[in-house]
């Protein structure tokens, strides 16, 4: 039977040494919180000393917890523009990364248009994973020269005509949306027209980008809507993702860490094999027709293949490659599905409360209609009531909350002495300016007549900005317009839209810092004219 030994007692003098050890290791950590609690001062201090009004800041994080969430951000954007200074210019924390909030109008007409060269690009995310090759490659993630000389080739893309070209394939996408909420209307309560027109916008966008049809609205499992709406779902894992990223860009590239959502994969093989289609000839005169007919005349660069004519003696042709094209035609369709379709359920239910601008619009619409025989391109373009209804809910609704720049080389704010560094983003609270009663007289009012051509001289410049501003605005911004206004004059001449009792509050959801109804918009529908 064995003996179990006993443990000798530690001395005095092992136990005041232990003792001892334990205090200087307390000690040690201490000294050390000290210190990083003094360097994340030290940096939070950075705007103090310019003399810069800055919110609190919460030590080693600074805004970032208010920042990286878009719930949170719209809220602590109003805070910072009415109580610290942000109307006019006022200084933020991403941890201890200094950004520049910037809301007068004068202000930005400088950073974001005149002096350009200053803050052409946007902010950027290091995404080194390879699965990320068709979202680093879309024109939004460029910068610089490569940014510029994309930018050039694609404007041409969304001229007038060739949006007018598209516009056969825009309306026959409205009258199967039409048919399908007045079928809803027969058989449901209610009709839920946030749903339907993301269902449009994505039917048209896969018809005028991809050149196919998805069927979104009348299929049984519509894989296209199902793809995209997982790519809008906002995870704890998608934002864990998203915050490891812009923190620990090193470590994220060597865990080959993924930014963006699978579904882009299904989107880039889509455009892929539609390009192969395309190589037999067929063409539809659509966005994809458009890229791949694009001609360079500049230099080479990433992004262009040359093609060598046998004649000269030089390059005289270039074009875009495939994966350049792939990638922009997978940001039109995500850039565009949502922001139009919020804006769309966002009218309809402002027009469903508001009657009697509902009754004017339509009259309108019908004026059109009688002149021109029909929905055309220029009655739709001229039709001044249409685009101040559309206007003034972009005003109360912008789709976009973020409208950010880089600065790429110094600059000195004019009239201050306040220095923005390379390297620093400057960001405009774009929905406090829409509702700033500076300069919207009872701004939270659904009040059209703002932007009718007799009153828009009276609209300050640079506080209406849905589509940002300056060079890198929204580029497929007539497109999103003409794609709007077809779809809500169809459904207005067809049908009276009530808001359904028990849903007439407007709830708002920030998901990915993009504005969109919460929990659907739901409405009667009442058709004008037997089907």
């Amino acid at each position: 039977m064995s003996r179990l030994q006993s443990v000798p007692e530690a001395s005095p003098q092992q136990q005041r040494e232990r003792l001892s050890m334990i205090g200087v290791t307390w000690l040690l950590l201490g000294a050390v919180l000290v210190l990083l609690w003094a360097y994340s001062w030290w940096r939070h201090r950075f705007w103090a000393t310019k003399g810069v009004p800055t919110p609190p800041v919460v030590p080693f994080i600074g805004h970032a917890h208010k920042l990286l969430l878009p719930a949170k951000l719209c809220e602590f954007e109003r805070e910072a523009y009415f109580n610290y200074g942000g109307s006019k210019f006022c200084g933020l924390y991403s941890f201890h990364e200094p950004m520049l909030l910037v809301g007068d109008p004068e202000i930005m007409r400088h950073i974001y248009v005149k002096d350009f060269d200053h803050f052409m690009d946007r902010r950027t995310f290091n995404m080194p994973s390879k699965k990320d090759r068709v979202m680093a490659n879309m024109l939004s993630m460029k910068t610089g020269e490569e940014w510029k000389k994309l930018r050039a080739i694609m404007s041409p893309t969304f001229t007038s005509g060739k949006i007018k070209g598209m516009f056969p394939l825009v309306c026959k996408k409205a009258d199967q949306l039409v048919s399908f909420c007045l079928k809803e209307a027969r058989t449901k309560p209610f009709v839920d027209m946030k749903y339907n027109f993301g269902r449009f916008t994505l039917d048209t966008i896969a018809s005028c980008a991809f050149g196919i049809e998805c069927n979104s609205l009348v299929g049984e499992k519509p894989e296209f809507a199902e793809k995209v709406d997982t790519f809008f779902q906002i995870t704890p894992e998608r934002i864990w993702r998203f915050a490891f990223l812009g923190v620990f860009p090193k470590l994220a590239k060597m865990l080959d860490m993924r930014f963006s959502a699978p579904a882009t994969d299904f989107f880039s093989e889509v455009a892929r094999e539609t390009m192969r289609a395309r190589q037999s000839g067929n063409k539809r005169g659509d966005f994809l027709d458009l890229l791949l007919e694009a001609e360079v005349s500049t230099g080479d660069a990433e992004g262009i293949s040359a093609v060598q004519d046998d004649n000269k003696s030089s390059t005289s042709k270039q074009t875009l490659n495939e994966l350049t094209i792939i990638s922009q035609s997978v940001m039109f369709l995500l850039a565009g599905y949502d922001t139009t379709a919020s804006t769309l359920a966002f009218v309809s239910i402002l027009l469903a409360k508001h009657p009697e601008i509902q009754q004017r619009l339509r009259q309108e619409m019908s004026e059109m209609v009688e002149e021109h025989g029909d929905i055309t391109y220029q009655g739709i373009m001229e039709a001044k009531y249409l685009d101040a209804c559309i206007m003034e809910t972009l005003r109360l609704y912008p789709p976009g909350l973020f409208l950010e720049r880089k600065c790429v080389k110094e600059y000195k704010i004019p009239g201050t002495d306040v220095t923005i560094e390379p390297g620093m983003v400057v960001t405009c609270p774009l929905f406090q300016i829409h509702r700033d009663p500076k300069y919207w007289p009872e701004p939270e009012v659904f009040r059209p007549e703002r932007f009718l051509p007799e009153n828009k001289a009276n609209i300050t410049h640079l506080t209406h900005i849905p589509f940002g501003i300056g060079p890198r605005n929204c580029i497929a911004m007539r497109f999103a317009l003409m794609e709007a206004k077809v779809a809500l004059a169809k459904m207005l001449l067809a049908s009276d839209i009530n808001v359904a009792p028990g849903h007439e509050e407007i709830k708002t959801d920030f998901g990915l810092g993009l504005l969109r109804p919460k929990d659907g918009v739901n409405l009667l529908l009442t058709p004008l004219k037997e089907e």
